[in-house]
């Protein structure tokens, strides 16, 4: 089995236009968003190793964040997820596998966790 760089970002809170029900469908909803990258990875990280030998976890942040549309609406959170690895795929080659967490706040009501969780596979 070979060695394996995971990345991860988690509990960003986007504001994100989701939704099926009239009420969510006008106004963006707070979503909790985590990202897990798995990246091919150089044989050792000496100290000197470069951040090219890795990947910044800004990127995370910014496939989970900025680099979401703001004028579509994602009917599902799953789409929401396919994005988010979409971004990370097209980013970089090194990137073979993403999960992505998605939690929906506004339905919560007594603190639970309430979402999906989405894993892709380079194909």
């Amino acid at each position: 089995m070979p060695d394996l760089l995971q990345l991860q970002v988690h509990d960003l809170e986007v504001q994100v236009l989701t939704g099926i029900y009239s009420e969510e469908t006008h106004l963006p909803q707070p979503l909790r968003i985590s990202v897990t990258a798995d990246l091919d990875m150089p044989e050792r990280f000496d100290p000197e190793t470069p951040l090219s030998a890795s990947k910044s976890y800004i990127d995370l942040k910014h496939a989970a964040t900025t680099a979401l549309p703001t004028d579509v609406h994602f009917t599902l959170i799953e789409a929401v997820a396919e994005h988010i690895c979409d971004t990370l795929f097209v980013s970089d080659a090194r990137v073979q596998r993403v999960e992505v967490r998605i939690v929906k706040l506004a339905i919560a009501e007594h603190g639970e966790s309430i979402g999906v969780t989405l894993v892709r596979n380079r194909r």
